[in-house]
Order: structure tokens, then C-alpha cells, then sequence
């Protein structure tokens, strides 16, 4: 693996530190109506096209650890947290740690190819976009794989089938944070790459 150099380890001290401030306070999510979209996948994005899929991980890593904390009531607590932490913790990080992580991994990746077959730009877009679908993927899908047969987890399908449950999440929320997520990361990474802030990619 390529040594990061200084200025990319700046760049995840400084992505970091906002995922702790995202995480901690409310600047994490974006309330539109009844709902609520977070926002903590826009500097795991913008880690993976700045640092590449290491960059994307760590960063993904560090979020996944705030998620991970509030299952245990730590900064702003979970309900759903806490009840998976409950039946597992191992399968809890799993969840919320190792999904995230992997997700930067994958940014990373998408990134480099998107930028290959067109630009940069591009791929700033895209990057934001695939952001939001993996954390979908990721955590509702190993929400399900993992906890679908307890009963209290059962619960939250509030007499949905779980394939209903997934759509009508998907089309409340999730559709809500691709918008936000894509535009945001294609935005601020275009505005940092015009300033010559951001060396895309490495």
C-alpha cells in the first residue's frame, strides 16, 4: 500500500474531525418535513475521492465508530442501536462499523473507474450518489441478514413484509439522501478541485 502523504493525512484529520461534529450534534442530519437525512456520507465520499479507497475506509470507519457508539447510548443514542446491541454487539459492529468501512473502500473504487471511462467531475456525482445506495444496501440489508428473525427487530416492519418495509424506507428516506448526498459531494469536491484543493485522486 502507497504511503499517504502529508497532505492526505491532513485531509482525513480534517474529514474526521467533521464526521465527529456531524455525528455529535444535530449538523448530522437535514430535517425536510417528517424526515430526516443524514448527511454523514457526503466526507466519506469526499475522502475516497481525495485519498482513494483508504482514504474512503478510514473515514468510513470513523463514522461507522460513532454509529457503533450510539447503540451504547453514547453521544446521541439509537433506539434501533441499542436494541441490536442488545441481541449482539459483534453483529452490531458489523453493521455499523465494518459496512461503513467497506462502503469508503467501494467509493474509492467507483471513483478511480468512473474517472477512468470519463472525468473527475463526474465521478464527484457519482461518488456522492453510490454513497447513499451503499449505505442503504449496506445497513438495511444487514439489518435484515442479521436481526430479520428476532422478534423485536420484526417489530419495526409494522405488519410489512420485509421486501415492503425496504421500498417504503427507500422511497421516504433514501431517495431524499441520494439527492442531497450526490449533490453536496459533487459540489464540494468540484468546488475544492476548481481552488486547487483537491488533488482527485492518487
Amino acid at each position: 500500500m502507497k504511503k499517504l502523504s502529508t497532505k492526505q493525512l491532513v485531509t482525513l484529520g480534517l474529514l474526521a474531525s467533521i464526521v465527529l461534529i456531524m455525528s455529535t450534534t444535530p449538523l448530522g442530519t437535514l430535517p425536510i418535513g417528517p424526515l430526516s437525512i443524514t448527511l454523514n456520507m457526503v466526507p466519506i465520499a469526499i475522502a475516497a475521492v481525495a485519498v482513494g479507497p483508504v482514504g474512503g475506509c478510514i473515514i468510513g470507519a470513523v463514522f461507522g465508530m460513532f454509529s457503533f457508539l450510539q447503540a451504547i447510548g453514547i453521544g446521541v443514542p439509537s433506539g434501533l442501536g441499542m436494541l441490536t446491541f442488545s441481541i449482539s454487539p459483534f453483529l452490531t459492529f458489523v453493521q455499523r462499523v465494518v459496512s461503513r468501512a467497506l462502503t469508503g473502500y467501494l467509493l474509492g473504487l467507483i471513483f478511480k473507474g468512473v474517472k477512468k471511462v470519463s472525468n473527475s467531475v463526474v465521478g464527484f456525482f457519482v461518488t456522492g450518489f453510490c454513497a447513499a445506495i451503499l449505505n442503504f444496501v449496506f445497513f438495511m440489508g444487514l439489518l435484515v441478514l442479521c436481526f430479520g428473525s428476532n422478534a423485536d427487530v420484526a417489530n419495526i416492519w409494522a405488519g410489512k413484509t420485509v421486501m415492503a418495509y425496504l421500498v417504503a424506507t427507500f422511497m421516504s428516506n433514501t431517495i431524499f439522501e441520494i439527492i442531497v448526498t450526490t449533490l453536496l459531494t459533487g459540489l464540494v469536491c468540484l468546488g475544492l478541485y476548481k481552488a486547487k484543493l483537491l488533488n482527485a485522486q492518487q
